[in-house]
Formats: structure tokens, C-alpha cells, sequence
């Protein structure tokens, strides 16, 4: 699912960052941190947008089918087109 966002945003052509947490020293720390803000195991990817947390892939893909991502990533900063 990692990859289906990733190809996504490229395609968008939204500037992106990964964090991967498997490779990351303090990857467990910031695992359990992901865990207290969702209430659960976090999803794999956990998506953040301008800081903000939006959610697991299934949640991007809803607000772009939506038309609710774009706007998101402007805001952010994140798109310029």
C-alpha cells in the first residue's frame, strides 16, 4: 500500500517525504507514538499531510476520489499546480 501512495503523489506531482520506521533506530518509539494517536496498531503507510495526520492509504484515496486531496496538498504546500 506503501507504494499505490507514493506512485499517487508522484503522479500528482506532490513533493513527498518517507519515513521508514523498520530503519529508523528510534522506529519502534515513533511506532508506539502512531499507536497513541489512531488508537490502535497504525496502518502502514500513516500519511501525514502539513503535519496533520490523515490516515491510512484507503483514507488518501477517498479524499482524492473525493476531490478533497488536492486542496489538502495546496495548503500544505505540498502541490504547486
Amino acid at each position: 500500500m506503501c507504494h499505490a501512495v507514493q506512485a499517487l503523489f508522484t503522479e500528482m506531482g506532490v513533493s513527498w517525504a518517507v519515513h521508514e520506521l523498520d530503519k529508523d533506530p528510534r522506529g519502534k518509539d515513533v511506532e508506539r507514538a502512531l499507536a497513541g494517536m489512531v488508537g490502535r496498531i497504525p496502518p502502514v503507510p500513516t500519511v501525514f499531510i502539513g503535519g496533520t495526520l490523515v490516515g491510512p492509504t484507503d483514507r488518501v484515496m477517498s479524499l482524492h476520489l473525493g476531490g478533497q486531496l488536492v486542496p489538502l496538498l495546496r495548503q500544505a504546500g505540498a502541490l504547486w499546480l
